[in-house]
């Protein structure tokens, strides 16, 4: 307990402004090449809910641009993926302006990632104890699989770590984090550029 309410979120705050102030060079490149690309628009932000179901507003490197059909309607992921957003996206590099969200409290390194407010009516209640913790950068279930597992295991290894957290756990999910975005293992769900949209789990 004590790791969870006092360690963890000075812990968190040290080492994301650590990190940023040594990734700032990479910031600043980035920003600039994505302002270029996406017409004037570096970043991606939106309304996640984060620990308790508090909402909170999410910042990360925009990797898609806007382009639209004929009919308005935005065009596929796939067709929208620009070449620096894409290798922004397969290094991992579109979520360093999420330390700012570390920074400021709304998320931690480690923990369940925030998804989209509008799944939070679809969770059974095991699955919306994944909001018993901050949101994370980097989880145990994105160390086990990322986006290429199923919506349940993923719930299922986020309410693992949220009763097993501890500062070990979190070492390792770290490192396991750094070797999967060096090999950049499980970025994408098979056949899709993002994640299909959660719906509910089966009923059985």
């Amino acid at each position: 307990m004590w790791y969870r309410k006092l360690f963890k979120p000075l812990f968190d705050c040290l080492i994301a402004l650590s990190a940023f102030i040594l990734l700032l060079p990479f910031f600043l490149v980035i920003t600039l090449l994505l302002t270029i690309t996406n017409g004037g628009k570096p970043f991606f932000t939106q309304r996640r809910p984060g620990l308790n179901g508090r909402v909170f507003r999410l910042i990360k490197f925009k990797t898609m641009n806007d382009k639209r059909a004929a009919d308005g309607s935005l065009l596929r992921d796939e067709e929208r993926m620009t070449k620096v957003g894409g290798l922004v996206r397969k290094t991992s590099l579109d979520e360093i302006p999420q330390l700012l969200n570390v920074i400021m409290g709304d998320m931690s390194l480690v923990g369940p990632r925030p998804l989209l407010v509008e799944y939070l009516h679809l969770y059974n209640n095991e699955q919306h104890r994944r909001h018993e913790a901050r949101p994370g950068i980097t989880g145990w279930a994105q160390v086990n699989g990322r986006n290429a597992i199923s919506w349940e295991k993923k719930f299922a290894l986020d309410v693992w770590y949220v009763d097993h957290m501890n500062l070990l756990l979190d070492i390792r999910i770290m490192w396991m984090t750094f070797i999967k975005v060096f090999r950049s293992e499980g970025i994408n769900q098979a056949g899709h550029v993002t994640m299909e949209k959660f719906t509910g789990s089966p009923k059985y």
